[in-house]
């Protein structure tokens, strides 16, 4: 063959100048592909968790809405901290299934995905940090202005749901550039381990030295046994249910087990079938993550009573006009700035088939924060609060004016790059060659 590895042609310009968002190798298309399917029913399975909590949360039967995340299926664990609510079991306990999948995901990208090149990786880095910096100085500014205002819940805007954002982008890209798909990706999971950076260290109360330390005796024997190629559920399931334990009764907040978990799967073991041992988890643990863990979350966490409220009130309150805002505003202005900056002042341009229009679709997508901002919310404010209301009408409203944005945005998009690709494969001429037309302009 010639021509070089699929994932070098296009990557840099005649004169030397690398593009941003060239094609990625074949088997990480492939790998992008298989995620955009399998989000999409994920996706669609959250918005269907929180819409019946809203409509069940706003009926006449609202207070069995209640009752039902309220109820303690197991009253008599409190000497394990394990006394918890159907609501809190959800969070910190289904979610943690969602951030093990995370986990396999990000260590993925960091041994065999773009994340392992850091010339490729320092755009979707740069323009996570930027779509998470600017969101929380925004809500800051708005409440710090405010006798109102709550500081505290600074992070909420911060983060961007990957299912959410994926299925967007997967019912509307059928034309789309790969790049903006696999920089979607990237930036998302760049987003999440962030997310779970902050969540570890700002929105844990109490820590006890002697569990959390505890908890890496099963944590690292969960990762020699996969090393080591047994993949014996009857001995990894007991021990990462262990480990979640122990880092509840820490303090810090129990999904950080499943981050831990998913980064101690090695990419590739002995006695593996191809594509890895963490591709290969992450294939089996994702149907129950986008499946069941993260859409019975949603159902407990969406649940907010709009009956009765002043609508001009809640718009008007810090909390809430910070989250839009931040979510809605902040997420594009972070998102395209910090790419614009790093166009600006490195050798490196936008490949050739994208445009700055294609970005602000994708960037738009990055105000989808979802499932992150709500556990944030639920962690800053407390579960059943009157803030922690606030925020879930604040979060819901801003995911949703930033999908309907995006949609319009990237649904224009791709009816042009589609025309470009019928006219590309017509042959008016008839010399058996397809005619070539120019790639649109912004």
């Amino acid at each position: 063959m010639t021509g070089g590895p699929p994932q070098e042609r296009g990557s840099e310009t005649p004169d030397g100048r690398r593009r941003l968002f060239s094609r990625s190798t074949w088997p990480e298309a492939r790998y992008v592909a298989d995620i955009l399917r399998t989000e999409t029913v994920g996706g669609g399975l959250l918005l269907a968790g929180a819409a019946l909590a809203l409509i069940w949360a706003n009926s006449p039967w609202s207070d069995a809405y209640t009752r039902l995340g309220g109820f303690v299926p197991w009253p008599g664990g409190h000497d394990l901290h394990l006394d918890l609510s159907l609501a809190t079991w959800a969070a910190d306990g289904l979610l943690a299934i969602f951030f093990f999948v995370v986990g396999l995901e990000l260590k993925r990208e960091f041994v065999a995905g773009d994340l392992r090149n850091p010339r490729r990786a320092m755009l979707p880095v740069v323009a996570a940090v930027g779509g998470m910096a600017v969101p929380a100085l925004i809500y800051l500014g708005v409440n710090l202005a405010s006798p109102r205002g709550a500081p505290e819940g600074w992070a909420i805007p911060t983060a961007t749901d990957i299912a959410f954002a994926l299925a967007v982008l997967a019912v509307i890209s059928s034309h789309l550039p790969h790049g903006l798909r696999a920089f979607l990706l990237t930036l998302a999971v760049v987003d999440d381990l962030l997310a779970i950076t902050i969540i570890a260290i700002f929105y844990t109360d109490s820590l006890s030295v002697l569990p959390l330390a505890a908890a890496l005796l099963p944590i690292a024997a969960f990762g020699l046994l996969l090393r080591a190629g047994r993949t014996w559920w009857w001995a990894l399931l007991p021990l990462g249910a262990l480990a979640w334990v122990l880092v509840h009764a820490s303090g810090v907040h129990a999904t950080i087990a499943g981050v831990l978990l998913g980064f101690v799967v090695p990419v590739s073991a002995r006695g593996t079938r191809t594509g890895g041992l963490a591709e290969h988890l992450e294939h089996r643990w994702r149907p129950i993550s986008a499946g069941f863990a993260v859409p019975i979350f949603a159902f407990f966490a969406a649940g907010v009573t709009l009956r009765g409220a002043d609508l001009g009130q809640l718009v008007g309150d810090p909390v809430v006009l910070g989250v839009l805002l931040g979510l809605v505003v902040g997420k594009v202005v972070g998102i395209l700035g910090a790419t614009w900056l790093v166009a600006r002042f490195s050798r490196a341009d936008l490949d050739g088939g994208i445009t700055w229009v294609d970005l602000l679709g994708v960037a738009l997508l990055g105000g989808i924060g979802f499932t992150v901002s709500l556990l944030i919310g639920e962690l800053a404010f407390g579960t059943g609060s009157e803030r922690d209301a606030e925020v879930k009408a604040a979060v819901l409203a801003g995911s949703l004016v930033s999908a309907g944005l995006a949609t319009l945005v990237l649904t224009r998009r791709n009816a042009v790059y589609r025309r470009i690709a019928e006219q590309e494969s017509r042959d008016d001429d008839g010399d058996g060659v397809p005619d070539v037309y120019q790639r649109p302009e912004a």
